[in-house]
């Protein structure tokens, strides 16, 4: 599987609206649209996961394409950067 990163999407996005889009270009694994812990609102940008050749279709046809009045941002997701354990590792 291959995760993809979907960003520049319309606030009013849902995750259906997103699997509807994605759809038409191959078989989705999941779908998870991030939206803030707080409001609970989107925050514009949603990982797909589909098989790699459907997933470099979608790169191909959708990057760019307007989606709600906005152009999308797709392409391969990248792996987060490990965080440090935090506590600002200096003495006071």
């Amino acid at each position: 599987m291959t995760k993809l990163y979907v960003g520049n999407l319309p606030w009013s996005a849902s995750e259906d609206d997103i699997r509807e889009l994605f759809s038409s270009i191959g078989v989705i694994e999941s779908v998870a649209l991030i939206t803030d812990r707080e409001t609970g609102r989107s925050r514009g940008f949603a990982f797909v996961e589909m098989d790699r050749a459907d997933a470099n279709k979608a790169i191909s046809q959708l990057n760019g394409q307007d989606f709600g009045g906005r152009p999308l941002r797709v392409n391969e997701a990248q792996d987060r950067p490990k965080r440090s354990g935090g506590g600002g590792g200096g003495r006071w």
